[in-house]
């Protein structure tokens, strides 16, 4: 039995887990509550291509800082401390210190929503001491390192625990505070090991963020507080050692969604809801009805919190530009009223069927004919499709009215079935003739009218209508004399 406390009790599973789709699977052993994403996660982080277990696999990074805290006189269990961080999910060490590769800036990221509770809150003085560990941690595994790099991520995670709007005032708050708490215990760690692992140079005196209702007493600066850089904190890019934490949003980006890649609610979707006091049935029946349950924030609110924690965090990636602005789809209600409509155009039945949001206005439709080719239909289907599209997406019916009114092809003619329309120069001209009746009462639409020929010049043009592959009259002629050759 393992003689790390930690891991005293502790239920494990084993799963066949793949770094990659293209790797052969390895058996790996880690606690039965993870799921198979940790343990792909574990799998690629690991050298070799054999079974590999969790404890064996942080042992080899962990027992290396216990040994030199014990040469340095450090009286502390940091072996234990370790285990229970990661253990706990709080937090690990990065993709570098795994692998066991060199050193050039060895780094720990912490995991902000394992540090709240639903009944206590977040817990301020436990991740101030875990930033410090992770920071002391990465000095002792590597002291000649010139800088080391403590970071903190699912920031959207924790603040959709704490029932807090992304983009909101009081969400900065605490991302600002949370950044000045990582880097004041960062710098206090390494300042204390200054001494054993060389002088460190001063940097910058950094304003205190404003106060942040957080559980426990949370570490403070001075106005004239020393910050050091050998300690550098950081919002680091997407790495595997996120995945065993159960981090679903990177650093302190927003979520962009509220599903998972198999199609289930995220943890901070839930957390959304539980915040908000909100069951997922009644979350599925807003959803139904257009009004969506999860804010999404977008770039303009990213860059917001990039601002709020920018000024106490030493490498930062790229402030997020904002997305060019875009129309907005508005979504239809899942249950909605509209009107189907029968007509008899040239003596070709068509049924015309609209959908409504709530206010009355039209938002899709859908033309259904029965004498015409296959093709034709699929055709008309999908300019249905398309003109709903352009309906939902700001697209103004007058427009639509605009553009395929008076358009000329057969079926055409007289219109049977629907008093607002007398006649049309065909089944275009009558769908948006009907729509334009029925949506757009006050429309000054003319009346269609024959026109069997258009003058062009001193010619005559002739603009019967025909019917889909009807040929003119002179090659109907003509076609009365072929006959079929059977090769």
């Amino acid at each position: 039995m393992t003689k790390i406390p930690a891991w005293h009790g502790l239920r494990t599973r084993k799963a066949d887990a793949a770094a990659d789709p293209d790797s052969a699977p390895r058996r790996v052993v880690l606690p039965a509550s993870w799921d198979d994403r940790a343990a792909a996660a574990l799998a690629a982080l690991t050298p070799g291509d054999g079974p590999v277990t969790l404890l064996d696999a942080a042992t080899g990074w962990i027992a290396p800082i216990a040994q030199r805290a014990r040469r340095a006189g450090m009286d502390m269990p940091m072996e234990n401390e370790l285990h229970a961080l990661l253990l706990s999910r709080r937090g690990t060490a990065t993709d570098q210190v795994w692998r066991g590769g060199g050193f050039k800036t060895p780094g720990f990221v912490l995991n902000l929503a394992a540090f709240h509770d639903a009944e206590d809150g977040f817990d301020s003085e436990a991740f101030g001491r875990a930033a410090w560990i992770a920071a002391t941690a990465m000095a002792l595994l590597s002291p000649s390192s010139p800088t080391l790099a403590v970071g903190m991520s699912d920031l959207a995670g924790l603040l959709a625990r704490m029932g807090l709007d992304y983009d909101s005032e009081a969400a900065r708050d605490v991302g600002a505070h949370l950044a000045c708490v990582l880097r004041a215990e960062a710098d206090r760690a390494s300042s204390g090991l200054a001494e054993r692992f060389g002088a460190l140079a001063e940097a910058d005196v950094l304003p205190v963020p404003p106060a942040t209702k957080l559980r426990g007493t949370p570490v403070m600066l001075a106005a004239n507080h020393p910050m050091r850089h050998a300690a550098t904190t950081a919002i680091s890019a997407p790495c595997l050692a996120e995945a065993l934490l159960g981090v679903e949003t990177c650093g302190i980006a927003p979520a962009f969604s509220p599903l998972t890649d198999s199609g289930t609610l995220t943890a901070t979707a839930r957390a959304t809801l539980a915040a908000n006091g909100m069951t997922a049935e009644a979350a599925l029946a807003a959803t139904l009805a257009g009004r969506s349950p999860f804010a999404l924030p977008g770039s303009a609110a990213h860059a917001a919190m990039h601002d709020a924690v920018a000024a106490y965090i030493t490498v930062m990636p790229a402030r997020p530009e904002a997305a060019p602005a875009q129309d907005s789809r508005r979504r239809l209600p899942a249950r909605r009223h509209g009107t189907t409509q029968r007509a008899i155009v040239g003596g070709h039945k068509i049924f015309l069927q609209t959908g409504e949001y709530e206010d009355g206005s039209l938002g899709e439709i859908f033309i259904g004919l029965h004498k015409e080719s296959a093709a034709f239909r699929g055709l008309m289907d999908n300019f249905a499709i398309a003109v709903s599209l352009g309906l939902q997406n700001g697209v103004k019916l007058a427009d639509f009215v605009e553009a395929f009114t008076f358009t000329r092809f057969g079926p055409a003619g007289a219109v049977e079935g629907d008093p607002a329309v007398t006649h049309a120069t065909s089944l275009l001209d009558y769908v948006f003739r009907n729509l334009a009746a029925n949506y757009m009462p006050n429309y000054d639409l003319p009346e269609a009218s024959d026109e069997a020929h258009d003058t062009v010049g001193d010619g005559v043009r002739d603009r019967s209508p025909l019917l889909p592959l009807e040929l003119p009259q002179e090659a109907a002629t003509k076609r009365r004399s072929l006959r079929l050759v059977a090769k």
